[in-house]
């Protein structure tokens, strides 16, 4: 009982520290997009001065991609933490060991009932 018990607080623990990790990404790729967008917006970051005209492309928002990727990773993390492990704990890796070990114990018992059938037909 008391092993049931720590290891429900383990994993809670375990839970917690990966949504708090999981906020602090968040608020780090706010306040990382709001940097990369006032870099580039404001102070000139990515653009190109040709005869004191600024050339502007697709170079230019660069910050644009740079977020964008960002935020896919976010993302990627979110489902990580909130979709992935929420299902795929502890609990559901004991029971796909368990079911794995069966199969291979059935197989085992098929085998042995084979040989002694064999073994049997022999004699």
């Amino acid at each position: 009982m008391e092993k049931e018990v720590h290891e429900q607080y383990e994993y809670a623990r375990r839970r917690i520290r990966q949504k708090k990790i999981l906020y602090f990404h968040f608020v780090l790729f706010l306040l990382g997009s709001l940097f990369l967008f006032i870099a580039n917006r404001f102070f000139g970051f990515g653009t190109t001065n040709t005869n004191s005209v600024t050339v502007t492309d697709t170079t230019q928002n660069w910050c644009i991609w740079a977020i964008t990727i960002w935020f896919f990773i976010f993302i990627l993390h979110f489902i990580k933490v909130y979709i992935t492990d929420r299902f795929m704990n502890k609990n559901w890796e004991r029971e796909q060991i368990d079911r794995l070990v069966a199969l291979q114990q059935k197989r085992i018992s098929q085998l042995e009932s084979r040989i002694e059938e064999n073994t049997e037909n022999k004699i």
